[in-house]
């Protein structure tokens, strides 16, 4: 055997696992290969960068497009008829809004909490979506992009700034940054840490939310690449039921995951709303 034909079948037997993670220009199309067709995948369109800004699409803004959708159109049917006792799906989310809001919101921002209850329920309905998307095969997991959090991340911190200086004003807000009777001499240190504080909220939110997202596909995709590697069918039951574990506990971790984003979020916005408390 050449070594042009060894090295194609090693790169044949090779387990692309970050390939199915990262983002790409194209859809996967399940069972179906047509070489002179679409060869198993869709491509999607590509655009010239617009001020340098590239506004291409993807299938993670698929996804969105898809999560968007579905949620959306969900909640249109759960709540198609005006009840007093909602039934079936909307008890469903019914359930979780007053959950969010009775025991999250209220609690933590009090009674002036109710003005930011659209954005928080939003962030969480969507992050959940996208999460619970992502688990289905040849789909793929938004909110496991950095620059998708890193959004969801911006915007709440945009939300945050605002509630702080609606309530403090502007001079007030900075001015709360600081801890009362703190000495002046140590101003120079404080100050850049409590500035250093304040950025670094948006920034745990984005990481938390994107590394917990990635990393759980990433488990499920070494488990069952294992048996391809190995070439073991005897590891092949053992693979299978770790993967299928991992994967159940995914199911879940894409519910907690949107609500501590939600949490979070609701922490940071009072924090600034009300930083007497």
């Amino acid at each position: 055997m050449s070594g042009e034909t060894q090295a194609a079948g090693a790169a044949h037997q090779q387990i692309d696992i970050l390939g199915h993670l990262l983002n790409h220009d194209y859809l996967e199309v399940p069972f179906f290969n047509a070489p002179h067709l679409i060869d198993g995948k869709i491509p999607l369109p590509q655009f010239d960068p617009i001020w340098g800004i590239d506004l291409s699409i993807t299938r993670h803004v698929v996804m969105l497009w898809i999560a968007s959708t579905l949620l959306v159109g969900l909640l249109l049917m759960a709540f198609r008829r005006r009840e007093l006792v909602p039934s079936g799906l909307g008890n469903f989310f019914e359930s979780i809004v007053v959950f969010i809001r009775d025991q999250v919101v209220l609690p933590t921002m009090g009674e002036g909490g109710r003005a930011y209850l659209p954005y928080l329920l939003t962030a969480f309905f969507f992050i959940l979506s996208c999460n619970l998307l992502g688990l289905i095969p040849y789909a793929a997991t938004a909110t496991g992009n950095v620059n998708v959090t890193a959004a969801l991340a911006l915007m709440t911190f945009a939300l945050t700034l605002g509630a702080g200086i609606r309530h403090n004003g502007l001079f007030g807000f900075f001015k709360s940054i600081i801890p009362h009777g703190l000495p002046l001499w140590l101003l120079p240190i404080m100050i850049p840490v409590e500035l250093v504080s304040m950025f670094s909220r948006p920034f745990a939110l984005c990481i938390r939310l994107f590394a917990n997202m990635i990393a759980g596909h990433m488990v499920i995709l070494v488990f069952l690449g294992i048996i391809i590697l190995l070439k073991a069918l005897w590891l092949a039951p053992l693979s299978v039921a770790f993967a299928t574990a991992i994967y159940l506990l995914e199911i879940f971790i894409a519910f907690v995951q949107a609500f501590i984003f939600t949490m979070l979020s609701t922490l940071f916005i009072g924090m600034a709303a009300h930083p007497e408390h």
